[in-house]
């Protein structure tokens, strides 16, 4: 045989196993002992293998391009989706041994480990994520065992007491939830800012159920410091939601851009984009800027329907910093955002705070209003940020009952020695 029939037996093998090598690519990634899912960053399925057909009982053509990841999830996977796995899939490029429960089409529910990937392009933009989800029904049979005793002891005649134990369980792990869930939506601690003092508190109107008050306080790089605060639409698992896409849009506008009002202008498009028709919400927000300057610090904020600022000066007098006109973010198609500018000095403090503090009912009747603040304040000045906060602490315990929302609080005030912070 002639080295060139050699070399043509050689090229006609290669080109055998290499079909055999694509085929056995195709036919290992439809039929692995996992799901694989691929989505477009909008969340869209693009592509999802035979594995994970079979298991939801769904065809390719009722999937692909027509139904989204967080589609296939129950109700609790949908919430811990919007509020924990994409934002951090969003920030870190991967997610990875995240527990969630799929719905079948028949409605069954199918126990799954999650792992995500974002596939960026060639010039680093992300393009694409692909999903490798695990079959975890093994891990129910603890589960399953639990429930087959509570049904032998009821069978025994204590119904009554096990329902009231579990009830009270049950509430028990809802508060916890609520509780858990709360403290991720709020930074753990404030972080120390050469110079100035800050302080915070979160105070639930209710251990049952979520509301949708937020705050924040972060570095912005060259001695300049971002915060924010505000109170979402609602309560319960959408405003939770929507309180988890705040936080990120406005730590990400801050970073690139430190404007308050284009801050907000981004906050805005970002909730009317994501929610649309009978879903759409809104909140109310004031974002801003603190920098310090010598021995005073310049404050530059935005407001967006937001209760104003109160500003404590070192004169014992106290006035709130005016944004009237500031409106609602992501309610209107082209809303007004208030800019304002102050500098605070030694022995001088600004507090930010939500309506749940001047809308509490007193226990004469009416509700504590704006200006009580104002007088109460006053009866303080000058004072830290920690022993403001301390004292309206105080105020929100006394209401008692009367506090019937969710209250956030926020100090930033310089001591009246600036160099001890």
């Amino acid at each position: 045989m002639s080295s060139t029939g050699g070399k043509d037996v050689d090229e006609a093998e290669s080109a055998q196993f290499a079909g055999l090598l694509e085929d056995s690519l195709e036919d290992l990634y439809d039929n692995a002992p996992c799901g694989y899912l691929s989505t477009l960053m909008d969340g869209r399925i693009a592509k999802v293998n035979a594995t994970l057909l079979e298991w939801l009982g769904y065809s390719a053509e009722q999937l692909v391009g027509r139904r989204r990841f967080a589609d296939l999830l129950t109700v609790g996977g949908k919430l811990y989706h919007e509020t924990h796995f994409a934002p951090l899939l969003s920030m870190q490029h991967h997610v990875s041994g995240i527990a969630l429960e799929l719905k079948g089409a028949d409605g069954r529910r199918l126990p799954v480990l999650v792992t995500s990937t974002v596939k960026t392009g060639t010039q680093g933009q992300p393009v694409l994520i692909r999903t490798t989800l695990f079959d975890a029904r093994d891990r129910r049979t603890y589960e399953n065992e639990l429930l087959r005793a509570r049904q032998e002891a009821e069978a025994a005649g204590i119904e009554a007491e096990q329902a009231r134990r579990t009830a009270e369980a049950e509430r028990a792990r809802l508060q916890q939830v609520v509780s858990i869930l709360r403290t991720s939506l709020l930074p753990p601690d404030l972080p120390r800012v050469p110079g100035l003092q800050a302080a915070a508190y979160y105070h639930p109107a209710s251990v049952d159920e979520i509301g949708g008050d937020f705050y924040d306080l972060f570095p912005l790089g060259g001695g300049r410091w971002g915060f924010f605060l505000g109170d979402v639409c609602g309560k319960g698992p959408k405003a939770a939601a929507v309180t988890s896409l705040v936080r990120y849009t406005l730590r990400a506008a801050f970073l690139v851009d430190p404007d308050p009002e284009r801050a907000l202008a981004t906050l805005d498009a970002a909730v009317r984009e994501r929610y649309t028709g009978p879903d759409a919400t809104y909140c109310t927000a004031i974002a801003g800027t603190v920098t310090r300057d010598g021995e005073a610090h310049t404050v530059t904020l935005a407001s967006g329907g937001h209760p104003p600022a109160l500003l404590l000066r070192a004169d014992r007098t106290a006035h709130f910093l005016t944004t009237s006109g500031g409106q609602l973010v992501g309610a209107l198609a082209d809303p007004r955002f208030v800019r304002a500018t102050t500098v605070l000095g030694p022995g001088e403090t600004l507090l930010l705070y939500t309506d749940g503090l001047t809308e509490a009912r007193t226990k004469a009747g009416p509700r504590y209003s704006e200006e009580n603040l104002r007088t109460f304040a006053a009866s303080l000045a000058p004072v830290g940020a920690h022993a403001l906060i301390d004292a309206l602490t105080d105020l929100l315990e006394r209401f008692g009952d009367g506090l019937e929302d969710d209250t956030a609080l926020l100090a930033l005030g310089m001591s009246s020695h600036p160099d001890m912070g």
